[in-house]
């Protein structure tokens, strides 16, 4: 027995100095709590930022996309159209219980009013159909007033998809894209930092945490019929938290980042087994992934903001030299057992 624990304690120098904490071993950058401080200044500002650390390209919005244009109607538009005549109730109740009711559709260009022929009004702004309906209640009875708006729009819409309420809303030509995300209940869970426009098959690179979040209306595009704006799930972007923390897990990041000392925390922070002078974040592909070596003193000491993971980043908290050794010891007990078993069978042990 004094034998084996002679054994042992030779083999504690041999561990410490392979198993103690370094910076891995492979032709990876490694980069410390400076350039780790200077990469997150580049996550606070924002989704294209991180995109640009990414690798990925991206392109400006063309100032096109927040110009207003004129809204027009289409064919199976439903109009509500309404009038007023001081002797003719029975007309102004026949015309307005239709519109009140199911509304007038746009059929072939045409809608289809009582007692009065069809009038042309696809192509046409609102205004411009109120005069047209004007004129032709002008020919047939004096003194009628029009009243016109839309009532349901079936083609000139945008449609949204994700974690939202309405999946439908329609455009006027002047509705942005904050209204709209305003009135379609959108979760408050959602991931707005990897939501998108999709426009002509072409995405727009909007950045809709900032719109909603921080209120910059510089992303406040204007929206036109068939746009697609797709609201991603929460688990849409992750950093994951690993090694000796409480609780190994993915964190999910709705808003396109999140603190190292928030993430820790959600991961149940690092137990006597983890060596804090040994946190390492792995960013970029597996290719060539870029590593920053933390210690504990530097997320104790620097602000939240200075210290910020952004989706697809890795934290690995490594073990202990004591905890490494002491799981050593634990797995190679039983081949000393093992083997002194043997040998006490053989008269070879004292």
């Amino acid at each position: 027995m004094q034998k084996r624990q002679q054994y042992l304690l030779l083999l504690v120098p041999i561990f410490l100095v392979f198993f103690s904490c370094s910076p891995p071993k492979h032709d990876y950058p490694v980069k410390g709590a400076a350039e780790f401080v200077m990469d997150s200044h580049k996550i606070r500002q924002g989704k294209f930022a991180i995109l640009q650390m990414e690798g990925a390209r991206i392109d400006c919005l063309d100032p096109s996309v927040f110009n207003e244009y004129t809204d027009l109607i289409d064919e199976n538009d439903i109009l509500e159209i309404r009038i007023y005549h001081p002797m003719r109730a029975d007309l102004v109740e026949a015309v307005g219980s239709i519109g009140k009711t199911v509304g007038y559709r746009v059929v072939q260009g045409y809608v289809y009013l009582p007692q009065l022929s069809p009038v042309h009004v696809e192509g046409l702004t609102l205004l411009q159909a109120k005069e047209a309906l004007q004129a032709a209640y002008d020919k047939q009875i004096s003194e009628v007033e029009v009243f016109i708006d839309y009532r349901e729009r079936l083609t000139r819409t945008v449609d949204l998809i994700g974690p939202v309420a309405v999946r439908s809303m329609p455009v006027d030509g002047r509705i942005r894209l904050f209204e709209v995300l305003s009135r379609a209940g959108v979760s408050p869970s959602a991931n707005l930092f990897m939501s998108y426009v999709l426009r002509c098959g072409k995405i727009l690179r909007v950045d809709m945490a900032q719109l909603i979040k921080e209120g910059d209306m510089c992303q406040n595009i204007v929206m036109r019929p068939h746009d697609k704006i797709y609201i991603a799930e929460p688990s849409d972007s992750k950093v994951m938290i690993m090694g000796e923390v409480g609780h190994p897990r993915a964190i999910y990041l709705p808003k396109g980042s999140i603190s190292l000392r928030e993430a820790l925390v959600e991961a149940g922070g690092i137990p006597f087994t983890g060596d804090k002078s040994c946190i390492q974040v792995i960013r970029g592909g597996i290719i060539c992934p870029k590593v920053y070596l933390l210690n504990w003193n530097h997320i104790i000491t620097l602000p939240n903001h200075s210290l910020l993971l952004m989706p697809g980043d890795t934290v690995y908290i490594s073990e202990s030299p004591i905890t490494q050794w002491n799981r050593f010891i634990d797995q190679l007990l039983p081949s000393f057992t093992g083997a002194g078993a043997f040998y006490a069978t053989q008269g070879l042990i004292v």
